[in-house]
Parts: structure tokens; sequence; C-alpha cells
């Protein structure tokens, strides 16, 4: 049997769901009106029931996101969203909080989301015995690691391959919480990694400042096939914030790439939709927001002393493509050395004297002279220039970019009693026949180009004609009776597809399967007495509440990586550099971290030593 190779696309609302299943993607991910892992994009289930009846015609899956962490305060509400999340045609729950095995919910599939930082198989085999339909694996995994996963589970397994990273392990990250009251496990990740640092060694010695934990993003564009091979059959694209020119783009790249894929061995793979992309533009990644790419750690941990080059150090934002020097500044005009073409609207970006970015619009452009919107800060002579900005880009990006159609074979026969049927079969696998009285007469000319024209007429719908095989011969035909024929035809495949369509339903739970460990902490985020009860029932027998109830002790630890900053920076322990925990010192707030190297497994962990938020989130 063939492997179904899912494209999964993020979606802040509706409109850009669309958007995504237009450019290629055969399930997308977006949250319901609360209790997402992005607070900020959120949906009604009405929009969300509009959603499913489009993607379901394609056979596109929608995965709604209910992966924050639950009180207990909160079940009877996440128990009624979820029945109306079943009710409106949603395909797949993706969720954290272990709770909602223990809640009243329809049958609906549930997977388990990347915050339940999966990253071990004898983890990944517990949630399938659980009753989870698919894993969301840790973004850290190598290829080998995946394949192990891979022998001891059975359901698919969801990678992520391209997208915004974090630098701790997903879910065991609780520096917000504890610094600012906004608890990334609630859906409000206030970016802590994001911020510029002093770093400072053992001994006090300044080691430079930067954004030392904000990693690049990630890019596994090369992968694809090695990822299929390991055994992973959904890849995820990060960015359930991004607009929809991001999405549009960055879909469209890899479904290219999936196409590939499968061309290239189609007795084994085939993509889990239906129906034919077409675009109107070339989709480059380097176009859309990133802070630089990395494949991560796809291929293990670096060797010790090798660069990495997995930080964004530099600047959390998207620096953009550089275009030259200045070579003159005087007021609001730059000479640039470059022959590259900036145009009115761009933005142009470049690092100052304090090593951060800054940034202008481009008001008018001439050659290589360009005039800002605003006397430029920090800018000088010899200084390199970005285009961070691309208003051409973004004005294509903006306008109707791609179609998705469903192809239809067409057989246009007479039968008896003085009735035409038209018998349609599409890339769907349906296969339906409408028919019509219809007085056939000798014709004086063939009919044939006219009805292959009529036939084809098919509109705005999402239907596109194929082969039309013609067996009316020289009969004449009225154009509205075929017309009324075609309509008949393409209202039965949707009618077919809606009753062939249909979603996974939940496994059954194992409760005789043991977790992994029989305690857990703080880091295992248990918020609620369902989540404590399903544990329980697996054999944990100590169990402290989430970080969100109970503040822990002093200096926490609220990161745990894979990512090492002495690795990044050449400083690795393994090739002689000097033992001992370094420190990071936010230079815009007053969060102070410790961090602890932990040679035996080649990873860090981030303490905090700012004073704890203690609050209950």
């Amino acid at each position: 049997m063939k492997q179904k190779l899912e494209l999964l696309a993020p979606a802040r609302d509706a409109a850009t769901a669309v958007e995504a299943i237009r450019h290629g993607a055969d399930a997308v991910y977006i949250g319901a009106e609360s209790f997402g892992a992005r607070a900020a994009a959120g949906n009604s289930v009405d929009d969300i029931a509009s959603l499913c009846d489009f993607a379901h015609r394609f056979g596109v899956r929608i995965y709604v996101t209910v992966n924050t962490i639950i009180y207990d305060s909160e079940t009877a509400a996440v128990e009624k969203l979820i029945a109306r999340l079943y009710s409106a045609g949603v395909d797949a729950l993706i969720v954290q909080d272990m709770g909602l095995l223990r809640m009243k919910l329809p049958p609906i599939a549930l997977h388990a989301s990347t915050q339940c930082d999966t990253r071990s198989a004898d983890k990944a085999a517990f949630l399938e015995k659980a009753g989870f339909s698919q894993l969301v694996l840790a973004r850290e995994l190598s290829l080998d690691e995946i394949a192990a996963i891979r022998k001891a589970t059975t359901v698919p397994l969801e990678v992520f391959v391209h997208g915004a990273l974090c630098v701790s392990y997903s879910g065991d990250c609780h520096a917000g919480a504890l610094t600012m009251g906004r608890s990334a496990n609630r859906g409000e990740c206030p970016q802590i990694c994001r911020l510029r640092y002093s770093l400072s060694d053992q001994n006090g010695k300044a080691l430079g400042e930067g954004h030392w934990l904000s990693l690049r993003d990630m890019n596994r564009m090369d992968y694809l096939a090695a990822l299929a091979e390991a055994g992973a059959s959904s890849f995820k694209i990060e960015g359930r914030l991004k607009d929809s020119g991001y999405v549009k783009n960055v879909v469209a790249a890899y479904s290219r790439a999936l196409d590939a894929l499968v061309a290239s061995a189609p007795d084994r793979w085939e993509r889990a939709s239906h129906g034919r992309v077409e675009l109107s533009f070339t989709p480059d990644v380097e176009k859309a927001f990133n802070r630089g790419f990395t494949p991560y750690f796809i291929n293990g941990t670096p060797a010790a002393g090798k660069a990495a080059a997995m930080a964004a150090s530099a600047s959390p934002k998207f620096i953009g493509k550089n275009i030259g020097k200045a070579l003159a500044v005087k007021g609001r005009m730059i000479k640039i050395s470059s022959g590259t073409k900036v145009n009115n609207g761009d933005g142009i970006g470049w690092f100052g004297a304090d090593g951060r970015l800054c940034g202008a619009r481009v008001n008018r452009a001439d050659g290589n002279t360009i005039f800002l919107a605003e006397t430029p800060q920090g800018l000088n002579p010899g200084t390199i220039l970005y285009r961070n900005s691309d208003k051409a880009w973004n004005d294509l990006m903006a306008g109707c970019t791609a179609s998705r159609f469903i192809e239809v074979d067409f057989t246009l026969r007479p039968c008896p009693d003085r009735r035409v049927a038209l018998d349609a079969d599409d890339c769907r696998g349906n296969s339906v026949t409408a028919t019509i009285s219809a007085e056939l007469q000798a014709a004086r000319s063939s009919q044939t180009d006219k009805r292959r024209d009529t036939l084809s007429r098919l509109g705005d719908s999402i239907y596109r004609a194929a082969k039309i095989d013609d067996h009316l011969g020289d009969s004449f035909m009225p154009a509205s009776a075929l017309t009324e024929l075609r309509r008949q035809a393409t209202a039965l495949l949707d009618r077919a597809q809606h009753l062939r369509f249909r979603p996974d339903e939940r496994r059954n739970e194992d409760r005789s399967a043991l977790y992994t460990s029989t305690r857990l902490s703080y880091h295992d985020n248990v918020a609620n007495r369902l989540a404590e009860d399903f544990y329980r029932s697996h054999g944990v027998e100590s169990i402290e509440p989430a970080a969100e109830i109970k503040s822990p002790q002093q200096q926490p630890v609220v990161m745990t990586t894979r990512y090492c900053l002495r690795r990044e920076l050449g400083q690795c322990i393994r090739r002689g550099a000097a033992p001992g925990s370094w420190r990071l010192d936010a230079t815009d707030g007053g969060i102070r971290l410790g961090v602890d190297f932990d040679c035996a497994r080649c990873g860090m962990t981030i303490r905090l030593y700012s004073p704890i938020f203690t609050k209950k989130l």
C-alpha cells in the first residue's frame, strides 16, 4: 500500500486556511475560539465549519488546536467546545493536556501535540496506546531517532519541516510564565528566547551581547525524502501567527517539493489530498520572513567543535537580502553600491553602531539613489544594507496567486427512451451518472467541439474537465439541456464526496499501558484532576503540579534544550574549553538566567535567577 504524505499548513484564520488549501496543503491546523497555544489566533466554530466544508471537497483535513493546559474550572467549557467542533466536521484535535482523555468527548481523533514533548520511542509507544491517532514529534529529533520511533509505533508521525524554532523542548519552557506571568502552555508565550542578552562565563568574563537563545528558522526542504524514508508522513509548517502571503509562499514551495518526491517513487508514495494546483508565481522561501535557516538536529548532534550555526544571534527579526553598501548618506538620501533594483515602499535595514537592527521605508527610489521616509539613525558610509520588505513581492502575494481544481473525465452517451447520460469520474475516486430527457436530432454539421466547449464551462466551480468522450456523433442536443446535465453531474460529484469522506475516529485507550515514569514534576504540566487521574491510572505514583498552578522552588529550570551555547560559540568543554556555568542578563529588562551545561546528553538547561512570578496564571 502506498504511504500517504501530508503537507500540514498553519492558518491564523479561515481565509488563510483556504489559501493554504489552494496552494497545495493536504491538511490545515487552526485555532478555535479558545484553548489553543496561540491565543492571538482564535476562530469561531462557524468559520471552522465553513472551512471544513471547503477543505473536505479536496480531501483536505482540518485539525483544530486545543493544546493548552487546562484548569479544573475550564473542563466543562472544553467539553462543550469540542462537541461543537465535532459537529462542525473537524477531523482531529491537536492536544497537550492528558485530562482530555478523561473528559466526556465525542469520538473525535486526537493528535499528540508537540507540547507533549515526544522525543523517545517509549513515550511515543505509550501515547499510541493511550489512544492518539497521530504523534507530533519533538523538533529536535534526528533522522535516526525518528526511525527508532517509527519502529516502535504504527500511527502516523508528524514532523516540523519549516518555520520558527523554540530553543526549549516544546511544552518544557516555563520562562515566560515565571518571569512575566505569560505562559506558553496557556497560549501566551512572551518569547523570552528572542530577547537580547549579555553573556558572561563562570568567572564573570563578558562574552558579548546578542540574541543568544534566538534560533534560526527551520528549513528541511532538502530532507523531505529522508524524513519519509525514516517514517514520517506528515510534514508540518510552523506559523499560525503568520500572514496569508507567508503561508501561500511556503506552502506552495513545499507542495511542489512533495509533488516531486511522489513523482520520483509513485509506487511508494502519494499525496494525502486531491486536486491540481496551478500557481501564478514561483515560490521562494527566502522571500518569506525568516531568521536565516537551519536543518536543526536532523543529522544528529554536531560534533564537538563543529560550527552548528543554529542561532540567529544578530537579530530575532527578518534581516532580509543584502543589497550592497551605503556609499554616501546625506540626510534621508542614500547612494547604494549595487545595481539591485529598489522600489518605492521597500523596507531597508542595517545594523547600527550598537549592533542592533535598524530600518526605514523607502519613500522614493531613483536608480542606486534612494530617499527614505525618515532620517536614518546610525547609518554611515560603508554600512551593509538589507532589503527586509519587498514591495513588489508583497503586492504580488496580496493578489490571487493559485487555483486548485478537481479534474473530471466526462463521458457523454445516448440512452434508451430518449434520454442522454453524462458519466463523471473525478480524481478523488467518485463516479456518478446524470441523465436528462433530450430530443436528439440529426445535425447539419459536427457538434463535437460545441459540446466539448459546453461541458468545459465549469465556471467558478472547483471542477475542471480533463478527458471528454462524446458518443453522440453528429446528433444535435440543445446547449441548455447539456448545461443542465453538466450541472447535475457536478452536483452529484459534490454529494458523492460528502458521503464518502469520513474523518478518523478516536482510537481506543489501552488502560493497562504503563507510563514511562512513576514520578512527574512541574515539567510535565499536570494542571487538573482529570490529567492527574489519567497518569495515576497508568502507573504514575507522584505528581507535582504544573508551574502555572504552583510556582516551583527558587532558581527553577525554565528551559531544557538540545541547543548548546558552548557548541554554538566554539567553546565546547570536550574541545578543551574551561568548564563551568554561564549567565545571561537581558539587556532590555530585569531577567537573569543561569546556563548549566549537560555534557552527558550534549545539551543545556536554563535556570531562572530573576524574581519568580508567583500569581496563579
